[in-house]
């Protein structure tokens, strides 16, 4: 791969590393500044905005107060900046209804003069959208108020530096709140900051959960709530990109919003199989929006499967049959294993709820989410809506499901 393919792909994956810190600059500031529960704070990657391949970076819903969107446009040149803003908001769409501002994070070298933009902006955008826009000196001024570190700049060289230190303050943040500076970021912590949100950890210790090792405990576990997501047409995708850095850069994009849509929404990550995510919601507890919680996940992947689809697709010659994500959801009990003696920082898990999510899967088509009916029946009227059953699932060594349908986009 030539030189500015790299750079591309290590801009590209800068960008995402910049998306996830945003979301927690965010949270931070409604918690620490505002005083809002972290678990009332929804956080959502490529969101809908309602018209075709138009997709926010990220939204914020903070509570009962009025949303707003991020974007990371950081290494974009002018030109293709008002370009992509311009397609995204150069038009009315349904999912701008009350937005009440957009946060636009760009680089110092490229917009020395901030006032210039903001007038360029107000050409095109919706009128009364307020535009915050965070250069270097913001951004990092953010990241040391919040975090309490200091980052001399952002570059190609230094992000593998930036996403150890910020790990590591998330880690204090969530084990060690009182006493940061005696917080040692060891690998059972790291891997708990792995498969759980810095938030929630804090939570469960508060909760009573004192030590990591506590956390996740082996044993048996009842009612929890299993969401599996794969792309569609994967295999055609990859058969069909002659440069194997957009596969690479692809499949990053999809892990890692997926992942922190997961764990932005109160859930586990388990691992990622391929092209495939499996996340638990209500485990170790089951807080009372646990199924919510997966449902709105479900409903975001499918926002994410499509955007991250679209864009592969824009990069290749062949057109594919199918895009986007398909969900199975499922309810069940679950034992949690050591995959080696005396160990949390590698388990695995077990339970018919696991294959019984896989079959619903497989049968739900593109943007679509299938559910058992055990978990349709822990929803509330009002996330019900919009469900259709579904003639009952063979699952083959599972046996026949009731389903239930959920079509998203």
């Amino acid at each position: 791969m030539n030189e500015s393919l790299n750079e591309a792909a290590y801009r590209s994956e800068m960008r995402l590393l910049l998306e996830e810190l945003c979301c927690d600059l965010c949270r931070f500031e409604h918690v620490t500044g505002e005083g809002l529960a972290p678990e009332s704070i929804q956080i959502d990657r490529e969101f809908w905005l309602g018209r075709p391949d138009a997709f926010a970076d990220i939204r914020v819903v903070p509570g009962a107060r009025p949303p707003y969107l991020v974007e990371v446009k950081y290494g974009y040149s002018r030109a293709t900046l008002i370009a992509h803003l311009r397609l995204k908001y150069g038009q009315p769409a349904p999912g701008l209804a009350g937005i009440s501002r957009i946060i636009l994070l760009v680089d110092t070298e490229s917009f020395p003069d901030l006032p210039a933009l903001k007038s360029e902006l107000a050409g095109f955008l919706p009128q009364g959208l307020e535009v915050e826009i965070w250069n270097d000196a913001k951004f990092l001024g953010l990241v040391h108020q919040r975090f309490q570190v200091d980052i001399r700049g952002i570059s190609l060289e230094n992000l593998i530096d930036i996403r150890h230190i910020i790990d590591r303050a998330k880690g204090a943040f969530a084990f060690s709140p009182t006493c940061q500076q005696e917080y040692e970021h060891d690998p059972l912590n790291a891997q708990l900051l792995w498969h759980f949100g810095f938030w929630r950890l804090q939570k469960l210790r508060f909760a009573g959960r004192a030590s990591p090792n506590d956390i996740l405990p082996t044993g048996f576990y009842r009612g929890v709530a299993v969401l599996l997501a794969d792309l569609c047409s994967f295999s055609g995708y990859v058969r069909d990109t002659p440069d194997p850095a957009i596969v690479r850069e692809s499949l990053t994009a999809f892990y890692s919003k997926s992942r922190y849509q997961i764990i932005n929404n109160g859930g586990m990550l388990y691992q990622f199989v391929g092209d495939e995510v499996v996340a638990f919601f209500g485990l170790p507890d089951c807080p009372e929006s646990f199924a919510r919680d997966a449902l709105e996940t479900a409903r975001a992947l499918v926002s994410i499967g499509e955007s991250v689809s679209k864009h592969w697709q824009r990069r290749i010659d062949r057109v594919q049959p199918s895009g986007g994500i398909h969900v199975g959801v499922a309810m069940g009990d679950l034992q949690v294993v050591s995959l080696r003696p005396f160990s949390r920082t590698h388990i695995g898990a077990i339970g018919d709820c696991i294959n019984m999510a896989a079959r619903l899967m497989a049968t739900a088509g593109p943007r679509e989410v299938i559910v058992s009916n055990s978990f349709y029946q822990s929803l509330d009227e009002e996330k019900q809506a919009g469900f259709e059953m579904v003639e009952p699932v063979d699952a083959r060594n599972v046996g026949r499901i009731k389903a239930w349908k959920l079509q998203v986009l």
